[in-house]
């Protein structure tokens, strides 16, 4: 009896053990299966984050504003605020005005922003290069601020600030080009070569219209205050000048900017064509009764000539200011690029870059 009842539990507790070895001997694997399904979430968890990373580091931008600064941002901006008139004109032809959140004082005097972006009026203005407002420039938290170099104690603190500026001295045509290919790479902004390209190209063309010409005519370039204030060798009007095929007289001044000179050395310099500035406080007619200027080449032969208003101060290194150069070749070299040419490039350029219909009829030449 006793070993009947021994021989019934030893055969109960086998049968245990062996049902407890069945299981374990079956859970192994699903217990890998899940390990393995854990270990492949988490390397996709990485692979992900690797990649988002990878699209931050993209977003990243680094340049050389023209104070020599490093600057880096690390997302594309969506407020910014331009205190310069030229900054502010790129970043309309950069089809960035939506961005805008706060621009120069004196705004509703520039043509080109009732034209092109009149919502540009309605925004804040943050004062001038003479009287910059910094807390109201703060205060409309920008991610992006663009002022020219002469602000350089104002960029310094906003630097301290923790807000991302750049200084900007577009005085010539390369650091214009440098001034648009900045702003272009901290905004993300992708297809700005379409107006690089348009100034080789146009640049390209006006040296082949005076290609051949030994005998540039001589050209005086006066001021906006002072018909005797005129651009020396240092400005970009001498380059805006010589870009139209044509030598400024007063390329031999090179220790000022806009200088002042006398009666008698403009009637030495005797050029042959005089444009006037087109914000001039004076008008050609002033300068056409001139009794000290009655010898002159350019007034006996009535080839005085102010610069179209219209617009944008096209001597100025404003993104425009390649029609600056093609309208003073239009006047210089009227028989190989009419006025009609260049009234329909002008057309063409702002309708491209600036998205408005400008009004060709409004820049013919009355002499």
């Amino acid at each position: 009896m006793k070993k009947r009842v021994l021989l019934l539990l030893f055969t109960i507790l086998t049968m245990i053990l062996i049902g407890a070895c069945a299981k374990t001997s079956g859970d192994e694997p699903q217990s890998t299966q899940n390990v393995v399904a854990e270990e492949e979430t988490k390397e996709t968890d990485v692979q992900e984050t690797n990649e988002l990373t990878t699209t931050e580091n993209e977003q990243e931008v680094t340049v050389t504003d023209h104070l020599g600064r490093t600057v880096t941002i690390k997302n594309q901006p969506e407020r910014i605020v331009s205190g310069y008139y030229i900054s502010t004109s790129a970043l309309i032809a950069l089809g960035l005005t939506d961005k805008l959140v706060g621009i120069e004082a004196k705004a509703d005097s520039r043509p080109i922003y009732k034209l092109s972006a009149p919502k540009l009026l309605e925004l804040p203005n943050v004062g001038t290069a003479k009287e910059f407002d910094l807390e109201g420039c703060v205060s409309l938290a920008p991610d992006l601020v663009i002022l020219p170099i002469k602000l350089k104690d104002q960029i310094s603190t906003l630097e301290k600030m923790g807000v991302t500026v750049i200084g900007v001295n577009p005085e010539s045509e390369e650091l214009l080009v440098e001034m648009i290919t900045m702003i272009a790479k901290l905004t993300g902004v992708e297809d700005y070569d379409q107006l690089l390209t348009y100034y080789t190209e146009k640049g390209e063309a006006l040296e082949g219209v005076y290609a051949d010409t030994t005998d540039k005519p001589k050209v005086y370039l006066a001021g906006n205050s002072s018909m005797l204030s005129t651009a020396t060798a240092n400005m970009y009007q001498n380059d805006f000048i010589e870009a139209a095929g044509g030598t400024n007289v007063a390329n031999n001044i090179e220790d000022s900017y806009w200088a002042n000179i006398s009666y008698e050395q403009l009637v030495e310099y005797n050029p042959d064509y005089i444009i006037i500035a087109p914000e001039a406080e004076y008008t050609k007619e002033d300068v056409m009764k001139d009794s000290n200027l009655s010898e002159l080449s350019a007034i006996r032969n009535n080839k005085v000539f102010q610069m179209p208003t219209e617009f944008e101060a096209w001597d100025s290194p404003v993104p425009s200011s390649i029609l600056g150069k093609m309208w003073l070749t239009s006047i210089l070299y009227s028989d190989d690029y009419t006025n009609d040419s260049f009234a329909e490039d002008v057309y063409d350029f702002y309708n491209k870059f600036y998205n408005f219909d400008a009004d060709k009829e409004v820049l013919a030449i009355n002499e």
